[in-house]
């Protein structure tokens, strides 16, 4: 994607910013508390009257400020950019060891963090929304977080849309059409109202047949599982008695 390659392109800016800056200077303490700037930065710019509430509740610093983001992005209907950048981003970081260890780096004064990520929002053309985001995380030390966040975000989203989540792994990719009756089964089993968003995972170690999770199920037809149950079944001792 075009953003992806933004961000790649602008994370070296992080590198040339910490090279100008000493990072032995002393951090900057954050002039808030974090849940108090949180409600204000979900909350900011936007009618009081509002009524917007996170579909699922999220609990821990991942799920707070993932609900602190989820809000704001909803609020300023600008859900599904937000949610683009947030992944383009964190895909990005994982091709950038030097931006990877920028985020895990709490010697880095707060004030060059918020330098550094507000110059790589600039050139990589973010939203305002998700620019002050970033820029609230670095202030806070909370950037080492921002891979869990996305995961916590991406959640809020689905439920946002109604869609559930069904993975499954096989040896090889699905062909189209079967990939199309396994959804269409998942769809009959949750029914109307929600959507499935079908991923699939490749992994050899298998053998072949499939894994299926599915909300809280999990439906193992692989050939490894066959194996295994096939092999405990012919260790059982045989009771001859009962023939």
């Amino acid at each position: 994607m075009a953003l992806a390659g933004r961000l790649r392109s602008s994370l070296s800016l992080a590198q040339r910013i910490l090279r100008a800056e000493p990072v032995s200077a002393q951090r900057a303490a954050p002039s808030f508390a974090t849940s108090e700037f949180l409600r204000n930065y979900a909350t900011a710019s936007q009618p009081k009257e509002s009524k917007t509430k996170v579909p699922l509740a999220m609990f821990g610093v991942s799920g707070n400020y993932a609900s602190a983001l989820y809000l704001s992005a909803v609020k300023a209907n600008s859900l599904d950019k937000v949610e683009s950048e947030i992944l383009d981003l964190v895909e990005a970081s994982k091709k950038s060891p030097t931006f990877s260890q920028f985020i895990k780096d709490l010697s880095v004064p707060a004030e060059t963090r918020v330098k550094a990520i507000n110059e790589i929002c600039a050139e990589a053309k973010v939203s305002d929304i998700t620019k002050n985001f970033l820029a609230v995380l670095a202030e806070n030390g909370r950037l080492k977080h921002i891979e869990n966040i996305a995961k916590r975000f991406v959640e809020l989203t689905m439920a946002h849309r109604k869609e559930v989540r069904a993975i499954v792994t096989t040896v090889i990719p699905l062909p189209p059409q079967e990939e199309k009756e396994l959804k269409e089964t998942l769809q009959d089993i949750i029914g109307q109202g929600k959507t499935v968003k079908l991923e699939q995972k490749i992994d050899p170690s298998i053998l072949g047949g499939l894994v299926v999770e599915f909300g809280q199920k999990v439906f193992d037809m692989s050939i490894k599982t066959r194996a295994r149950q096939m092999e405990r079944f012919l260790r059982e001792p045989i009771n001859f008695d009962s023939l």
